[in-house]
Order: C-alpha cells, then sequence, then structure tokens
C-alpha cells in the first residue's frame, strides 16, 4: 500500500508542473589528441579490473578449514538474501524517481523519446553499478573472512595483514575503474547534446542507489551487532558463541552496513564529486570578458581532459603505493611474531598520498602547462589547481591522523573512555565518548577550514581570468583531492569488515573442538596451529580495522560537504539565469528567507538521525525479545549455531531496514520537492531583490544540511568509534571479558553502534541526493508558468514530508503487551510475555 502511495504522490506533480528555463550541460567537442588520450583511460581501466580480479582470485586461492568455509558460506548466502531484497526496494526507488526525471528531461527540455530513454538508460546504470559494486564487496569479503580466520592459526600476523588489504584494493581497484569506464563512455561516446544530462541521470541513479543501501545496510547491521552483544551482558557468554542466533545476522549485518553501504556509498562519490566538477567546468569556465566562444569551448575541453587525466592517475598512484606497502611491510614486519596492524596501513595511506600529489603535479605540467591554452589565459594555472588539488590529497592523509586521535585504542580519548568506566560503569563510559566525538568534530572543522582556506587563496592568483567564481572551483577541488587516493580510501575501509567477520567465523566454525584438530591441520596444511594467539590476533587486528572504518567515514562526508559547494553553484546560476537577479542579492544573512533554510537544514539533519536511530532501536528490541526467548544455553545442547533461529533473526533486521527506510526516504524526497518549490514565491511587481527573496531557501537548506551534515555525522562517527575501541581495549590489551567494565563498555559500544554505522555515514548521500534531485526540483519550481502555484504545491508537499516524519516515531514505537509492562514494573524481568513488540 505505502509503495502505490508513493508512486500515485509523484505520478500527481505531472499534471500540476509545466515549463522551466534551460540550464543544460553542454559537453564541448574533444580534439583528437583528447580522445586519444582518454582512449588510454580505457586501458588503464582494464588492467585495473585485471588487478582486481587478480587479487580476488589470490584471496580465493588462499587455504582455509572445512569448518570455516561453511560458516563464511552461510553468512554469503544470508547476505544475498538480504541483498536481493535490497533489490526490490531499489526498482520502486527508480519508479518515484523516474517520474520526475522524464518530466524534467522529457517535457520541460523537450529531449524527445530516444534522449530520455538513453538519460533513463544512464539513471538505471548508475543505480545498478552502486548495486553491482555492492556484491561484490560482500562476495570478496566473505571470501577473505574465513582464510583470514584460518590464517590467525598460523602465527604469521603478516599474513592477517594482507589478505583484508588485498580484498580492500580489489574491491576498491574495481570500484574506480568500473565508475571510470562508464564516465568515460558518456564523456567521449555519448551524443553532445546529451552527454550533460547523462551524467545526470548517472549521477542521480548512483545517488538513489547509495543512499537506500547505505541507510537500509546501516539500520540492519546496528539491529544485528545490538542484539548480539547485549547478549554478552545478560548471559555473560563470549563474543561470538554459536548459540546466539544473532551472532549470524551480526555478520551478516558487517556486511550488509560495513560492505555494501561504503562501497556504493565510495562508488556514489566518486561519481557525484565527478559530476560536479563536470557541471561547474561547462557552467563557468570561459564564460569571462574578452573569451570568444571558440576559446571558451577549447578551455572547457582541455580542464575536462585534465580532469579525467587525474581520475585515472589514481588508479595507477593507489596500485603503485599498494605494491611499494607490501614490499615495505615485508622488509619490516616479516620476522616479527607480533604487528601493530594499524602501523602498516597508516603506511599506505601516506605513501598513496605522496605518489598522488607527485603524479598530480607531473601530469598537471603535461596537460594544462605552459604550452596549453589554459596557460595562455592564466600563467602557471597548472601550478595553482595542482596546490589546491593536493590540499584534498594531503587532507586524505591528515583526517586519518586526527581520526586516530579520538578512535584508535593506544589514544588518550579512548584510554579515558576505559578509565572512566572503571569507577563510573556504562554512564561514565558514554559521556567520556561524547567528549571524544565533539572534540573531533572541532579539530576536523579546523583542518577542513584550513583546507579549504589554502585552496581559496591559491584560485586567487589568476583563476578568475578565465572562470567565474574560482573559489567554488577550488573547494571542487578539494574533494576531488580527498578522493585522489580513492582505491586505497575504500581499501581501509573494507579492511574492517573481513577482520569483524573473521573473528566470528573463527569461533561459529568450533574449530577448537573438532576431534584431533592439531594433528590434522599440521598433516593438510603444514604447520601447527597456535589456538591462544589466533584469538589474540584476530581481536587486535579488529581493533586496527575499526580504526579504519573510522578514518574513511569523514574523507567520505567531507568530501560530500565540500564537493556540494560545487553543485549548488549550479542552482545559483539557475537563479542568475531564470529570474534575472544577481545572487549575492538575494543570497545573504540580511535575507530572512536565507537564514529559514539554513535553520531547516539543521532540522532535517536532526530529523535524520533520530529517524534512523529509532529503526534501530526498535528493530534491535525486537531481536533481543527474539534471540533471549530461543537461545538454548544449556551444557548438554549442541553448540552449533542454529541456522532456522539466525534467519528469523536475519529476517526481523532485514524488516526493520526496510520500514525504516519507506518512512525516512520519502520524507528526503518531499522535502527536497517542498523546499524547492517554496523557494518559487514571487511577489508580483516588486523590485526583483525583494520580488525573488525566497529563492535563496532552497540554496541555503542545502548549505544548511551540508553543514549540520558534517558536524553531526563526524561527532557521531568519532564517539561510536572511541566506544567501540574502548572495548577492545578491556578485551585484548586488559583481557577482562564478562568483567562490570566489560559490561560498562559493551553498553557504550551498543550506543556508539547506530552512532557511526547508521546515521553518521548515511548523512553523506542524503547530501548529495537531495543536492542532484534538488537541480531539477529548483529549475521546475522557478519557472515563470508554475512559480505562481509552486508555493502552495511546495506546501503540499511539505506536509506529506511531515507525515513522514511523524510515521518515523509514532509507527516505529516500540510497544510492549500491558502483561509484559506488569511483570517490568515488578522487577519480574525473568517472566517473558508470549506477546512480541509490535511495529503499529
Amino acid at each position: 500500500m505505502k509503495k502505490i502511495t508513493l508512486l500515485s504522490m509523484a505520478s500527481l506533480l505531472l499534471p500540476l508542473l509545466s515549463s522551466a528555463s534551460e540550464a543544460d550541460l553542454k559537453i564541448p567537442d574533444l580534439s583528437a589528441g583528447q580522445n586519444t588520450l582518454l582512449g588510454w583511460g580505457f586501458v588503464v581501466c582494464l588492467l585495473g579490473l585485471a588487478f582486481g580480479f587478480y587479487q580476488f582470485l589470490k584471496v580465493k586461492k588462499a587455504q582455509a578449514h572445512k569448518s570455516m568455509l561453511d560458516v563464511s558460506n552461510v553468512i554469503f548466502e544470508t547476505c544475498k538474501t538480504y541483498l536481493i531484497q535490497q533489490g526490490k526496494f531499489l526498482v520502486w526507488l527508480f519508479l518515484i524517481i523516474a517520474t520526475c526525471v522524464t518530466f524534467y528531461f522529457g517535457y520541460l527540455q523537450e529531449k524527445g523519446v530516444g534522449g530520455v530513454a538513453l538519460i533513463l538508460a544512464w539513471t538505471v546504470i548508475g543505480i545498478l553499478g552502486s548495486y553491482g559494486v555492492a556484491w561484490f564487496g560482500i562476495r570478496m569479503n566473505t571470501l577473505a573472512n574465513s582464510r583470514m580466520a584460518f590464517a590467525s592459526l598460523e602465527r604469521k600476523p603478516l599474513k592477517l595483514l594482507h589478505i583484508p588489504l588485498n580484498a580492500g584494493m580489489s574491491i576498491g581497484v574495481v570500484l574506480i575503474c568500473i565508475e571510470l569506464i562508464m564516465m568515460l563512455i558518456i564523456l567521449t561516446l555519448m551524443p553532445r547534446e546529451l552527454a550533460g544530462a547523462c551524467f545526470i541521470g548517472f549521477a542521480i541513479g548512483e545517488s538513489l542507489g547509495a543512499s537506500a543501501l547505505r541507510i537500509a545496510g546501516g539500520i540492519f547491521t546496528k539491529i544485528a551487532d545490538i542484539g548480539s552483544d547485549l547478549m554478552k551482558v545478560v548471559f555473560k557468554i563470549g563474543e561470538d558463541d554459536p548459540r546466539n542466533p544473532g551472532v549470524i545476522a551480526d555478520c551478516t549485518g558487517d556486511n550488509a552496513g560495513d560492505s555494501v553501504g561504503p562501497t556504493a556509498d565510495g562508488f556514489e562519490t566518486y561519481g557525484v564529486t565527478g559530476v560536479a566538477l563536470i557541471s561547474f567546468i561547462v557552467l563557468a569556465v570561459g564564460f569571462v570578458p574578452g573569451i570568444d566562444e571558440s576559446t571558451k569551448l577549447a578551455l572547457q575541453a582541455t580542464l575536462l581532459t585534465w580532469i579525467f587525466g587525474m581520475r585515472i592517475l589514481m588508479i595507477v598512484t593507489s596500485v603503485s603505493a599498494f605494491g611499494i606497502n607490501n614490499l615495505l611491510s615485508k622488509s619490516l614486519y616479516s620476522d616479527t611474531d607480533d604487528l601493530d596492524f594499524e602501523k602498516p596501513l597508516t603506511n599506505l595511506v601516506w605513501i598513496t598520498s605522496i605518489l598522488s600529489i607527485i603524479a598530480t603535479f607531473a601530469a598537471s605540467y603535461f596537460l594544462i602547462g605552459p604550452a596549453s591554452i589554459v596557460d595562455a589565459q592564466c600563467h602557471n594555472a597548472w601550478i595553482i589547481l595542482s596546490i589546491i588539488i593536493s590540499c584534498g590529497t594531503l587532507g586524505g592523509a591528515i583526517i586519518p591522523e586526527f581520526t586516530k586521535i579520538f578512535t584508535s585504542p593506544k589514544s588518550a580519548h579512548v584510554q579515558e573512555v576505559v578509565k572512566a568506566g572503571r569507577e563510573g560503569g556504562a554512564s561514565l563510559v558514554i559521556l567520556s565518548g561524547f567528549v571524544a566525538g565533539n572534540f573531533s568534530a572541532f579539530w576536523k572543522g579546523m583542518v577542513f577550514i584550513g583546507l579549504m582556506f589554502i585552496a581559496y587563496y591559491a584560485s586567487t592568483f589568476g583563476l578568475d581570468q578565465f572562470m567565474i567564481y574560482s573559489s567554488i572551483f577550488a573547494f571542487g577541488l578539494v574533494a576531488f583531492g580527498l578522493l585522489g587516493m580513492g582505491p586505497v580510501t575504500i581499501a581501509v575501509d573494507s579492511y574492517g569488515p573481513v577482520t569483524d567477520n573473521a573473528q566470528s567465523v573463527y569461533e561459529l566454525s568450533l574449530i577448537e573442538d573438532l576431534p584431533n584438530i592439531d594433528k590434522e591441520i599440521e598433516k593438510d596444511f603444514g604447520f601447527k596451529p597456535d589456538f591462544e594467539k589466533a584469538k589474540y590476533y584476530l581481536e587486535a587486528n579488529d581493533g586496527a580495522g575499526n580504526t579504519f572504518k573510522a578514518t574513511a567515514k569523514p574523507v567520505l562526508i567531507g568530501t560530500a560537504v565540500v564537493g556540494a559547494t560545487t553543485m549548488i553553484f549550479s542552482l545559483i546560476l539557475v537563479i542568475k539565469n531564470v529570474l534575472g537577479v544577481e545572487p549575492d542579492a538575494i543570497l545573504n544573512l540580511l535575507n530572512p528567507w536565507t537564514i529559514l533554510g539554513l535553520m531547516a537544514g539543521g532540522a532535517v539533519i536532526y530529523w535524520f538521525t533520530a529517524a534512523s536511530t529509532q529503526a534501530v532501536s526498535t528493530g534491535a528490541y525486537r531481536a533481543v525479545e527474539y534471540i533471549k526467548r530461543h537461545i538454548n544455553l544449556d551444557p548438554n545442547a549442541e553448540k552449533k549455531a542454529s541456522i532456522e533461529t539466525s534467519k528469523e533473526v536475519v529476517k526481523i533486521c532485514t524488516q526493520y531496514a526496510q520500514n525504516g527506510m519507506w518512512n525516512i526516504f520519502p520524507a528526503v524526497f518531499l522535502f527536497a520537492l517542498a523546499f524547492a518549490f517554496i523557494s518559487g514565491r514571487e511577489i508580483v511587481g516588486a523590485d526583483p531583490k525583494v520580488a525573488f527573496a525566497a529563492a535563496s531557501f532552497f540554496v541555503s537548506y542545502l548549505i544548511g544540511i551540508a553543514i549540520f551534515g558534517l558536524y553531526q555525522a563526524i561527532f557521531m562517527a568519532n564517539a561510536g568509534g572511541s566506544w567501540d575501541n574502548a572495548k577492545k581495549v578491556v578485551e585484548v590489551d586488559l583481557k577482562q571479558k564478562g568483567t562490570p567494565l566489560h559490561d560498562a563498555t559493551v553498553v557504550g559500544d551498543t550506543v556508539g553502534d547506530p552512532f557511526k554505522d547508521t546515521s553518521s555515514v548515511a548523512i553523506n548521500p542524503i547530501i548529495k541526493f537531495t543536492t542532484l534531485f534538488g537541480l531539477l526540483a529548483m529549475e521546475i519550481a522557478i519557472s515563470a508558468e508554475f512559480r505562481s502555484v509552486a508555493p502552495y504545491v511546495g506546501i503540499v508537499m511539505f506536509i506529506g514530508a511531515l507525515y513522514f516524519v511523524w510515521r518515523s516515531f509514532y509507527k516505529m514505537r516500540i510497544e510492549s503487551s500491558s502483561d509484559e509492562d506488569k511483570q517490568e514494573a515488578s522487577g519480574n524481568t525473568s517472566a517473558k510475555s508470549s506477546q512480541n513488540a509490535t511495529v503499529l
């Protein structure tokens, strides 16, 4: 019923809308030499795919015991079931978005049936791209988890580094290569009059896919994680006790949330940032006095080639850095019996950053250096632009260092969380984590401000000689630079799910209880297993995985926020071209609509945080309730995991993940429409500054969700990371599992779970989807024919959005039967009601 309602709502927009002016992206023709250069980009991408496939086979061929292979296969099968369900969900979301895309490009821009079909095809390709790389990420990680679990027995910690890192590099390189191939096809092979629209359609599709997979995956994984973790406190059982029905669901969630979400999110991030820069180049470069049409087109073509050249180089530099780091790690750690797993990962990030910066200056010299048309307009532009990109690339290494200050097991903040829990229990654990999160938001903000200021300052040295709004381009290039080491960023992010799953696979396999397992392993695999050291390695490596999962999050969210400024530029030009008023005449703090838009953006971020967390808490309640009633702790019972009860927990997680999405996504969609349409308000006959004052509302709204979202996401991600690794310190360094201190840190971790892996990470795709979709909505809203009714339609959309906001809590509440309430009130916690909590 909900699906039909949403489709009907989207279709009702069609008869209401009329016409809008065109803000199309006209991609210039490329020269033969530029086409040849980009043709080599296809070759590099194909070689990159071959590298990714080689790493895939390398991990797949690694040895593992059958007991562990069987467990990882069960995890993969449940992951498949989840992804298939998500695929069905994406079909419904596509139908809603396709309605608006068809109307905009078909009716307003008159692209014709063939043109609209091509744009929709690229929208579908964008969705399938996000969905496809998510599949690959899950397959890769579920192959690596059992291999890593088994390798831990060999007492060679370097192997425990290489397996998840090889898997992560495979995912990262494949992801970037597929993304780049698709965008190269649009740039070089699509008709010029449709290429820009294809870029927009592709970006909307991948953003839609990533938003759904990121949000739903984040809800799923934390329902399972909380349900599994709380059993350790309630029943005093092990981390991954096979008798706990939540463990298999937790393993599935590690992939659904920490593999599917980041992989799809990374795919979307690189695509959307690229489209934002493409949009800027074709809308701003050459639009200054004294530059004729042919020079303008030549400048645009040269800068587009340069941007894509940089994207191609990121594959080469990342693979090269990976090889150098492998040699360095082998020379430093091959003979060690113990290993700080964070060190080689840190080395990889810095090596990649340095190589990328060197490659940026070298390639820029050849592509836009002294002999180019760009240098003719602005002397030494190649140095200026290289410095700006390098601000982002350097940030890609500096930001992880700042993240580790607040999330690494060795950091003072994480140690403070542990100390607080010794006497203060869970309450002070939670408060200390809040402190870490808030301090991290401040310092990360300072880092972003510093990098963006340097980029802005560099842009003042002549870029305005051939482009307008050069500071906006500088901010976009910082975001682009943050992604300059893309495959490595994805690799260290994907490292975490493998290390997390490996621990679970080890416990679920019950390998230590198998008869004569020592002799069997020694005979079949040629080494004598060390079970105690294996568990230590796995837990220590999981701590490193937690840290580097945390380091990737601010890079992605920072890219969304900094890159959004470039995409918002398109909206600013729409206002200028359609309404005939300079943006700075209305986009200022003296205009009350600007203040209202900023406040609206902040309000939506805080609602989204609450709604996504509410879905987790309600689903976790149901999961905990089910697990408590079905866990079998009889000492005489079989220790092996029950597939039947595990599937039921997975079902609960999937149900609430999708229930949450059906409330969250329509609200995000309707808020974008509502605030864009309200921005179409016009006071007829008034001075343009006054008549179109409301036009600043939606632009300010986008700025609001970006700024509020940046700090909310960093705070939540790093607070969650500090709680997570505080638990690891207690488990690994202090070896105090089952103590009150451990219980306190487990509670802190369960609070941090939706912080770091649900709400914070999903803010990134929400910002990008709203900005992209808002381009279409705003274009419609300020059209001459629709302007008079736009505010009224916007109010209707706003009421619709408020309905889904209402649903996100009042239809997702935890409800208990009266009998259960009485039992809880009387303190009889052992009695269990026969009725389940329900979702209204």
